[in-house]
């Protein structure tokens, strides 16, 4: 079926159907002090209301910052509103910095500050909800930061495409069931992009004092794995037991939706000895397996028009609007956290998705994907290593290979005069040939040359990283309008704060039905 569909896009100029789709991206980074401890500061008035800004936002932490960028038609643009973006917070940050890893700096667990968003009912869920995550999974997991990437083809390719398709569903229905063929097909192939751009074989000791069986001692003050690739994907990050337990469907939406819906609802005993509100404190936001869809720490996300509600109920009522990808580490040597070659590759990658065919994904083939993706995060570059697809033992090279191979048919099509999209696709056959040119190799290979710890080696691009952004210039409508917004989001925060609105509770019940 590839084939078959380049051949089909590649004529009579086709190929403009899948240029200029949306892109963009959500990234999150630490606040830190000069002197790279956890920044402990509320987060800066002058960045606006992380409850109501729709371009910079909180995570779990009050110090873990989230840029958020509108979907735009093409990387040079969404990377330009990024800069911007960073640009306009380290003015506001009053000497501290971003940091530039995926796992966090010299961290206390015990003194990780909670997002706060505020007195209103919408605020107060925020905050509980993420109350719950430390209760449930550990507070430095939630330091952990990454990146994730949303993708939609452009509006005129799905009734080009149905009619390729020579479908007779309803145009909505019919792009929902692509999109879920899509985010199956990207299941398979995660682990390539765990592979190709994770950057997290090394820490801090401060956030795993411990240790663990597969880390060894760099320094006194670092921990690494030899042959990971992205520590932050595996079973020492975000991977637990309990999200492991999760089987959540993607081979129709409706399936999707249900696995999505039980989990959402079915209460889980472990959670429920945590409890829910005790002695006047919400410590979660329920007992049930997710307290909100957001909870599911998926490579992959369908989702659906943005701000249409409760994702499992927009889902259902309006279908899937873009993808989220959320398997990217940050690219600590980029000052934004990732690179226009990347953003290409991904792109390329998720079309080549769309294209081809995807058959359903039983239990058994998605008991291989599991274990895939947690041996390329914890070992990935290992000599020789192999995964099982289909119950066949394969090469981790010679299956790379071949996505590779079948990216680069799609990156043909997406290609300008400079064809940027090919050679992408080109630096990422050379990193399957030889894994020392991966970001994670070259990392490790960096903090041995400098004798640097991991600590002192991020702190340092930290440093950089902020004097880049303070030396270049801020349009003035650019400057103007994120000025606006931030003062825009602080009115809207205190108007719902003035608001006079039922308790929490009642809110938090209501909020609940919305499912």
């Amino acid at each position: 079926m590839l084939q078959s569909s380049l051949n089909w896009l590649s004529r009579n100029d086709n190929a403009h159907l899948v240029r200029q789709g949306l892109r963009g991206v959500e990234k999150e980074c630490l606040r830190v002090t000069p002197d790279g401890r956890l920044a402990r500061s509320p987060h800066p008035a002058r960045l606006g209301s992380a409850l109501t800004h729709p371009y910079l936002t909180t995570d779990y932490s009050e110090a873990l910052l989230e840029f958020v960028t509108p979907p735009f038609p093409s990387n040079a643009a969404m990377l330009g509103f990024l800069s911007d973006l960073h640009g306009s917070v380290h003015r506001a940050l009053d000497g501290e910095l971003l940091w530039p890893a995926s796992m966090p700096c010299i961290v206390d667990p015990d003194g990780i500050p909670i997002a706060r968003y505020g007195t209103s009912n919408a605020g107060m869920l925020r905050t509980v909800y993420r109350r719950g995550l430390g209760h449930r999974y550990g507070r430095a997991m939630q330091a952990i930061a990454g990146a994730h990437f949303n993708y939609s083809p452009p509006t005129e390719f799905w009734p080009a495409w149905r009619d390729r398709r020579e479908s007779t569903e309803p145009l909505q229905q019919f792009k929902s069931a692509e999109f879920m063929g899509l985010v199956r097909n990207y299941r398979r192939c995660a682990w390539l992009v765990i592979y190709l751009f994770g950057e997290s074989p090394a820490f801090c000791k401060s956030f795993r004092p411990e240790g663990h069986a597969r880390l060894k001692e760099l320094d006194a003050g670092t921990w690494f794995a030899p042959h990971a690739t992205s520590l932050r994907m595996s079973d020492m990050g975000y991977r637990n037991k309990y999200q492991a337990r999760l089987q959540i469907s993607a081979n129709s939406l409706g399936e999707y939706v249900a696995d999505l819906r039980s989990a959402l609802t079915a209460v889980d005993p472990h959670y429920e000895r945590i409890g829910v509100n005790v002695d006047g404190e919400f410590r979660q936001l329920n007992a049930n397996v997710l307290q909100l869809e957001n909870e599911y720490y998926s490579s992959v996300r369908p989702k659906p028009v943005a701000g249409s509600g409760r994702a499992v109920a927009a889902l259902e009522q309006t279908g899937v609007e873009y993808v989220e990808i959320r398997s990217l580490d940050l690219d600590i040597d980029e000052p934004l956290g990732m690179s226009e070659r990347q953003m290409r590759f991904l792109e390329a990658l998720l079309l080549y998705c769309l294209l081809d065919d995807s058959p359903p994904i039983a239990p058994s083939e998605q008991g291989e994907i599991d274990a895939t993706e947690l041996a390329i995060a914890r070992e990935g570059r290992k000599p020789g290593l192999t995964l099982t697809r289909l119950g066949r033992a394969t090469r981790v090279a010679d299956r790379a290979l071949e996505l590779v191979d079948a990216v680069a048919g799609v990156a043909a099509l997406l290609d300008d005069r400079d064809r940027a999209y090919s050679a992408a696709v080109e630096s990422c056959r050379a990193a399957v040939h030889d894994p020392e040119l991966t970001p994670s190799a070259r990392l490790l290979a960096e903090l041995r040359a400098s004798g640097a710890s991991f600590f002192k080696y991020t702190l340092e691009q930290a440093r950089r990283q902020r004097e880049h952004f303070l030396a270049l210039p801020l349009g003035g409508e650019r400057t103007q309008h994120l000025a606006d917004t931030a003062a825009r989001s602080l009115a809207e925060t205190r108007a719902l704060e003035n608001a006079g609105e039922e308790s929490f509770d009642n809110y938090r019940r209501r909020y609940f039905e919305r499912a």
